[in-house]
C-alpha cells in the first residue's frame, strides 16, 4: 500500500491523497469522509483470487453444459429506470410475467406433440437429436453492494481478465461522489463500471438472478442483506460476504445474534469457527426460501471478521436436506466437551428408492460423562465441510503464482497453507489452552499433542482459526486420557478441589498415551518453514470507525477525532510502564 501526493504527473488536491494497491488508484481524503481500512486488504486479495478460481470453475463447467446461459428480465417494474445498466448487463426489459416471443408458442407445440406421441416416443426422438455444442461463458457480472470509496471495484475492473461489467453500489451520496472521482484516475477501469446511488437491498430485489458475482462487505452485521443477495447472484454464482460483528457471533450477545442470524451461539474456545458456521446457517436459510441451498468454497476467520465464499444453486430437491446439514452442539460447562446433533436425519427405504426426513436422535447424556458437569446446547449451526478441497488447491496454486499480483500475498498465503491442512469433515475444535486451563496444567506442545492423537489410532490437524486449535475426529475420553497422561509426567502444582479439573484427573486413564512424534501429525507448512499465522504488519491492525460520510452530525465528527486521537495510547502506556 502506497500513499502520495503525486501519481503520474499529476498532483492530489488539499486534504487528498493518492493510495494505490494492486492495479487501482484512488484518491483518500485526510478526514474520514468515506470508509477505508488498510487491514481490509487481505479481504481484497482473497476476494480477487477466488473470483479468478471462481471464473476458472464455470468456464469448465459451461463447456461440460452444467451451467447454461440464461436470458435474464427485469423482474421489477423499478428497473425501467435503470436502463443503461440493464444494457449493460445484457438484462431484458419486459414484465416477469410476459413470455418471450416465441416461448409460449414453443411450448405448448410441444406439450401438445408431446401428448400426441406418448411420453415413450417423445422420449426416444430426444435422445436421438444431435448433442448440443458446448457453449461459452459469458463475460462476468460483479455486484459490490457496499463500494464505499470504489477501491475493491475498480480492482475487480482492473484484475480481472473476464469480467464485464462491475456495478459499485453505495447509498452515501459522498462514497458515490468518490467512486466517481476515483474512476477518472482508472480509465480503463472505468469502461467496465457503472456507479448506482441506492439502497443494496433495493437493488438486489429487483435484479433477481443477475450477477455471477455478489460482494458484501457490510460495517457490521449482514443479516439485513442475505434475502437479497441469494436471490441476486446466478445460478451457480458466487456469494462473498463479510461479518464483522464479532462480539455478537461470538456469543457476547446471544439474544441478538438469535434475532439477527437465527442460532443460538455459546461461549467457547472454538467460537471464530461458530462465527463462521453461524454465518453460514444464515444464508443457507435464507436460500431455502427461494428453493435454493449454497456450497462453501472457502470459509475464513480473519484478524477481526469472517469472510465466506458460497456458491448458489436452485434445486428444490436438494433443499429438502438442509435440516440434515445443521446441527446442535452439546457443551459441557465445566470441561467444555463438546458433541454435536443433527436437526434432522435422512431414512432411505425400499432399496433406497424412498427417502423420508426425520428429527434427529438425541445422542448425548444430560451430564458430562467426562467431569459431571450438565450440558448446555445453542445452534442451529452449518455442519458440513466450510471449504471445498479442490477449490481450495487451486486457490493456493494461483496465489503462489501470481504472488506479485497481491500485496497482502504473506498474510493470504499463510491462512491458505493453514487452511489447506484442516479436516474438512470435523466440525469445531479442542483448543489445548482451554484443555489445559480445566486441568491448571502446563500446556503441552500443539505438535506433541497431536502426535498422541495420532499415535491413538486417530485424525488430528490444526485449525486456521487459532493457532492452539486442534481438529480431530478422536473422542472425548481420548483426548481427556491423554491429557491425564500428561498431567501425571507434569504434575499440577495447584488444587483442584470442587473443580471439574479434580474429577478429571481423579480418574485413571483407560489409554495410554505415546508422545513419540508422528510425522503425520506435523504440519507441512511448518516443516517446511511457511509461517501460518504472521504477525500483523503494523500496529493498530484492525477494525477502524465508520466513515461520516455527508450527513453526519458534529457531535459524531467530534466522537470520531477524539477515537482517532486515543488509538494505541492505551497500549503507548503499558509500553511505558514495562
Amino acid at each position: 500500500l502506497l500513499l502520495e501526493k503525486k501519481h503520474n504527473g499529476k498532483e492530489a488536491p488539499e486534504g487528498y491523497s493518492f493510495l494505490t494497491e494492486g492495479k487501482a488508484t484512488i484518491l483518500q481524503a485526510d478526514a474520514n469522509e468515506v470508509f477505508y481500512n488498510p487491514a481490509q486488504v487481505i479481504n481484497r486479495d482473497l476476494s480477487i483470487a477466488c473470483v479468478r478460481v471462481f471464473d476458472q470453475m464455470r468456464k469448465q463447467e459451461f463447456a461440460e453444459g452444467k451451467l447454461k446461459r440464461t436470458r435474464y428480465r427485469a423482474t421489477h417494474p423499478g428497473l425501467h429506470s435503470y436502463p443503461e445498466l440493464c444494457q449493460k448487463l445484457g438484462v431484458e426489459m419486459l414484465p416477469r410475467s410476459e413470455p418471450q416471443d416465441g416461448e409460449a408458442g414453443e411450448k405448448a407445440e410441444g406439450e401438445a406433440a408431446a401428448g400426441a406421441k406418448g411420453e415413450e416416443q417423445a422420449a426416444e426422438e430426444e435422445a436421438a437429436k444431435p448433442p448440443k455444442a458446448p457453449q461459452e461463458a459469458p463475460p462476468l457480472r460483479v455486484f459490490e453492494g457496499l463500494a464505499a470509496s470504489g477501491l475493491r471495484a475498480i480492482r475487480y475492473a482492473a484484475e480481472l481478465e473476464d469480467v464485464g461489467v462491475v456495478v459499485a453500489n453505495d447509498m452515501d451520496a459522498t462514497a458515490v461522489d468518490a467512486m466517481k472521482r476515483n474512476v477518472e484516475y482508472n480509465p480503463e477501469a472505468g469502461e467496465k463500471m457503472h456507479m448506482l446511488e441506492e439502497d443494496a437491498r433495493f437493488v438486489m430485489m429487483k435484479m433477481e438472478k443477475s450477477f455471477d458475482c455478489v460482494d458484501l462487505d457490510p460495517y457490521g452485521s449482514p443479516a439485513t442483506l442475505l434475502d437479497g443477495a441469494v436471490q441476486t447472484v446466478t445460478d451457480g454464482g458466487m456469494l462473498m460476504i463479510t461479518a464483522t460483528d464479532m462480539a455478537v457471533l461470538c456469543g457476547n450477545n446471544k439474544e441478538v445474534c438469535w434475532s439477527k442470524y437465527g442460532c443460538y451461539p455459546l461461549r467457547s474456545k472454538f467460537c471464530h469457527e461458530l462465527a463462521l458456521r453461524i454465518l453460514l446457517s444464515s444464508i443457507e436459510a435464507a436460500a431455502n426460501k427461494h428453493k435454493r441451498h449454497i456450497v462453501p468454497m472457502l470459509s475464513m476467520s480473519i484478524n477481526f471478521y469472517v469472510r465466506v465464499f458460497v456458491r448458489v444453486y436452485t434445486s428444490p430437491a436438494t433443499v429438502k436436506y438442509s435440516a440434515t446439514k445443521q446441527v446442535y452442539v452439546h457443551q459441557c460447562i465445566g470441561c467444555e466437551a463438546f458433541a454435536t446433533q443433527k436437526v434432522a436425519r435422512a431414512v432411505t427405504k425400499n432399496h433406497g428408492n424412498t427417502t423420508n426426513f426425520m428429527p434427529g436422535k438425541i445422542s448425548v447424556d444430560p451430564r458430562c460423562t467426562q467431569c459431571g458437569w450438565e450440558h448446555q446446547m445453542g445452534g442451529p449451526f452449518w455442519g458440513e465441510p466450510i471449504h471445498d478441497a479442490g477449490f481450495i488447491k487451486e486457490l493456493l496454486r494461483l496465489v503462489q503464482k501470481n504472488k506479485a499480483m497481491y500485496p497482502a500475498y504473506d498474510q493470504i498465503h499463510a491462512k491458505l497453507v493453514t487452511v489447506n491442512e484442516e479436516l474438512l469433515d470435523i466440525p469445531f475444535f479442542y483448543c489445548i489452552h482451554g484443555l489445559s486451563s480445566t486441568l491448571k496444567c502446563t500446556p503441552p506442545p500443539a505438535d506433541l499433542f497431536r502426535s498422541a492423537v495420532v499415535n491413538a489410532g486417530y485424525r488430528a490437524t490444526s485449525s486456521h482459526c487459532s493457532p492452539t486449535g486442534v481438529k480431530t475426529d478422536a473422542p472425548i475420553d481420548i483426548i481427556w486420557d491423554i491429557m491425564r497422561c500428561w498431567v501425571k509426567e507434569h504434575p499440577i502444582k495447584h488444587s483442584l478441589e470442587n473443580t471439574p479439573g479434580n474429577k478429571l484427573v481423579s480418574k485413571e486413564p483407560e489409554h495410554l498415551a505415546v508422545w513419540t512424534r508422528n510425522q503425520a501429525a506435523r504440519s507441512k507448512a511448518q516443516m517446511n518453514s511457511i509461517p501460518r499465522f504472521p504477525p500483523n504488519p503494523q500496529d493498530n491492525w484492525g477494525p477502524k470507525a465508520r466513515a461520516m460520510g455527508a450527513g453526519a452530525s458534529a457531535k459524531e465528527k467530534q466522537l470520531a477525532e477524539k477515537r482517532a486521537a486515543n488509538q494505541g495510547t492505551k497500549r503507548a502506556s503499558k509500553r511505558q510502564k514495562n
